[in-house]
């Protein structure tokens, strides 16, 4: 039974700082995938940053050069280092990953970023 275990995530003021933590068990398949996506109330859930293979890096335009993604060589973290935080920021913040074909969520973390 895979398992994404997130943690992280609170309060905090705009162009403050946070990081949001993720980890993968439960499998021997590395993923090949791992991402952070956000779901703010009434809005559909959207891609923050991705990371693929346990290097290489995508981010959405609206995080790009404020969020930083980065994982450990087996591809099976995501932590996303979130600077410079703004009150659209605010939303639930949800590990994914991608495993042989399926894809796994974790539960949901707050992210709250006061003006």
């Amino acid at each position: 039974q895979v398992q994404l275990a997130e943690s992280g995530g609170g309060l905090v003021q705009a162009g403050g700082s946070l990081r949001l933590s993720c980890a993968a068990s439960g499998t021997i398949y590395n993923p090949r995938v791992m991402a952070w996506y956000r779901q703010a109330p009434g809005k559909q859930r959207e891609l923050v940053a991705a990371i693929i293979g346990g290097a290489r890096t995508e981010y959405s335009d609206s995080v790009k050069g404020r969020f930083t993604i980065s994982g450990n060589k087996a591809g099976k973290t995501a932590d996303l280092q979130m600077n410079s935080l703004k009150p659209e920021d605010t939303s639930v913040y949800y590990c994914h990953a991608s495993i042989r074909g399926h894809d796994f969520w974790g539960q949901g973390t707050q992210v709250t970023v006061s003006a």
